[in-house]
Parts: C-alpha cells; sequence; structure tokens
C-alpha cells in the first residue's frame, strides 16, 4: 500500500532555518508521526495538521529533536483532545523515556497520573518483529548506530520505504533493504564533516549509484541550498512538502 510523506521539519539538531527532523507519514488512513522533536507541535500547526487527526506517534531514539514536543503533544492529548495516542517505542526505549526525559514535567501525583501510558497508549516495538500499525502499514525496526551505548533506530515501511532517523552511514544495512525489495531510502545527511555520530554527504557519496538514485536527504545543516547540485545522484527533500512513495 501507498505510503504520503511530510517532513515536519528536515533540519539537524542546531538548525534554525529548517524544523527538527520528524516527519508525518500516512497509510490506508492511519498518520503516524515519525519522531516528536520540539518543533513538531509548531510544524503541525503551520500545516493545519489538528492533533485530532494524528493517530500516533513513533520513537526512534531520545535526543530531545526527537522527543522535545512530547510533553505538549501529552498535555494537549490529555486535557484538550481528551484522547490518548498511540505511542509506538523500541521496548528498550520504554522505561528510559520516562524515567530520564518525561516523569520530571508530566509525573502528576496528585492526580494519580504516574506513567506514560497516563498519557498514551504504549505500543512496544521489538526487533525483529514487524508491528501492523493499521491494515496494509506495516514498520519494522532497523537497529543503527548513532550514540555509542544508547539505542537508536530507523523504520522500514511496507517493505520498501527505509527512514534512517539519526544514524551514521551503513552501507551492508542499505544494501541488505534494497536487497529485501528497499525502494526508496531517506537518509540523515551532515553536510560539514567530521560526522561522528551523523552520516555526512561526504561518506553518503561512496554509496553505489543505484542506492543513490533512491536516496532522499534530511537532517541537514541551514547552509543546504549552497549544497544543491553537490549531492550526486540524491536528493534533498524538503519540508513541509507532501511526497508519494510506492513499491513500483
Amino acid at each position: 500500500m501507498d505510503i504520503s510523506l511530510v517532513m515536519l521539519g528536515t533540519g539537524s539538531a542546531f538548525a534554525k532555518t529548517y524544523y527538527n527532523n520528524n516527519a508525518l507519514v500516512t497509510c490506508n488512513g492511519f498518520n503516524l508521526m515519525l519522531d516528536c522533536g520540539h518543533t513538531a507541535p509548531k510544524a503541525l500547526h503551520q500545516l493545519n495538521i489538528d492533533l485530532e487527526s494524528v493517530d500516533g506517534i513513533f520513537i526512534s531514539h531520545l535526543h530531545a529533536d526527537h522527543i522535545g514536543g512530547l510533553e505538549e503533544i501529552a498535555f494537549r492529548s490529555m486535557y484538550n483532545a481528551k484522547k490518548k495516542l498511540s505511542l509506538f517505542l523500541p521496548e528498550s526505549l520504554i522505561d528510559t523515556i520516562w524515567e530520564n526525559s518525561l516523569k520530571g514535567t508530566l509525573e502528576n501525583k496528585n492526580d494519580n497520573i504516574m506513567a506514560l501510558s497516563d498519557y498514551f497508549n504504549v505500543v512496544p516495538v521489538y526487533e525483529r518483529s514487524p508491528v501492523q500499525i493499521c491494515d496494509g502499514f506495516v514498520l519494522e525496526l532497523v537497529p543503527t548506530v548513532h550514540i555509542p551505548g544508547k539505542p537508536s533506530y530507523g523504520v522500514f515501511m511496507n517493505g520498501y520505504l527505509y527512514y534512517s532517523s539519526d544514524s551514521i552511514l551503513d552501507i551492508g544495512t542499505l544494501e541488505r533493504l534494497r536487497d529485501r525489495g528497499c525502494r526508496h531510502i531517506m537518509h540523515e545527511c551532515q553536510l560539514h564533516p567530521p560526522g561522528f555520530v551523523h552520516a555526512t554527504l561526504e561518506s553518503l557519496l561512496t554509496l553505489p549509484e543505484d542506492l543513490q538514485r533512491m536516496t532522499y536527504l534530511m537532517h541537514y545543516d541551514d547552509d543546504m541550498e549552497s549544497f544543491i547540485g553537490r549531492t550526486g545522484s540524491m536528493t534533498f527533500i524538503r519540508q513541509h512538502e507532501t511526497y508519494r512513495f510506492s513499491r513500483g
């Protein structure tokens, strides 16, 4: 089944022109956010997307540009929308996201609000176990290397679309996904070296031509425009524009 995608933001963690690298994907009527950084609520507002129309959120890892908007979403869901979103969390992140990131602001002992599940329908996602988001929409975790010792994940959707989130370049993973039927790659791109915890444009330019042709670049710096025409066969994806992907 086809997937439509709007990048709520395409910027690196410190970008100001471009928002946090988060996306809204839609498949068979289900609207799923991929990460929720602190600029995500503003992006939804600018795109005239009501929170009520968002069905779920997937979190790839715990940096603020990927989870910084969850506090606002949690409060608005509970007190304004009166609904619980589904929060799809890699199992390895479930305890840490509450204890180390969200508990300090979301816990309210006076009202007996003591857990992440008071705000969201928490759906654990496991490695090597694809999860069906809805009929015709399947998401599979792809472990990535970002910060040593801290779990992070990309997602492989419907067997043809890969979204890296934050990751250094792993050509082997991309080749394996291609061999499994991947036709579209959304990959983070740090424009300036060195890239200790991110994939640099320099490294991405070493990809084989067939992988470059299917690659869209995201998570870039604010001077992206000056790199147009310098990305080989890869293309910069633009924030707040709609893209449609299919297996064909």
